[in-house]
């Protein structure tokens, strides 16, 4: 039932309907809120990732397509999309200053279930099951990336592991993903 009210917000959202929007916000904002937070690790900045990433979903609530996922996996995508342009952005403006030698970085591979920064919680079921059914360093290389919001570098110096390994656990594991998420 959610899912069907959070598209038709939507819908009513890219013919322009600011009131479909206020109530898409409401029901939305504490669940991007909670991505951002969980990537930028910081409130102020939170705030800003997902106030920035509203007014992209203004504009661009005609491209969502209902095949691709639910109306909350779109919008965490573009709040998640969002967070890691800040990181980069950050990180590009540190390594300039080059005073502040790995002062950011998040501690050694934490002992955690790498669902439990899932928030779309209509998706997490079949996004667990289908990774469990990846190879450990498939799992940490795609929790790594997309839920930690590190680079393939980073990936590689927190798992001591090869680059073209890292790439190859991300590529082979996404492919992995979507053909379990697919059937």
């Amino acid at each position: 039932m959610d899912l069907e009210i959070e598209l038709r917000l939507l819908t009513e959202t890219a013919q322009g309907r600011e009131d479909a929007f206020a109530k898409l916000y409401e029901r939305t904002n504490r669940r991007l809120y909670a991505v951002a937070l969980n990537l930028l690790r910081q409130p102020d900045r939170a705030e800003e990732a997902v106030q920035e990433a509203y007014v992209r979903i203004w504009y661009n609530a005609g491209e969502y397509h209902q095949e691709r996922g639910s109306v909350l996996t779109w919008m965490s995508s573009i709040v998640r999309y969002r967070c890691l342009d800040m990181l980069r952005s950050r990180k590009l403006r540190e390594d300039k200053q080059d005073e502040f030698e790995g002062d950011e970085s998040l501690p050694e591979t934490e002992q955690t279930n790498l669902l439990d920064d899932l928030v779309l919680k209509e998706d997490a079921p079949q996004l667990g099951a289908c990774m469990q059914t990846l190879d450990e360093g498939e799992q940490h290389a795609i929790h790594l990336a997309y839920f930690r919001g590190l680079t393939h570098s980073e990936i590689t110096e927190q798992l001591g592991s090869p680059l073209g390994s890292v790439k190859s656990w991300i590529r082979r594991g996404l492919q992995r993903l979507k053909r379990c998420l697919e059937s």
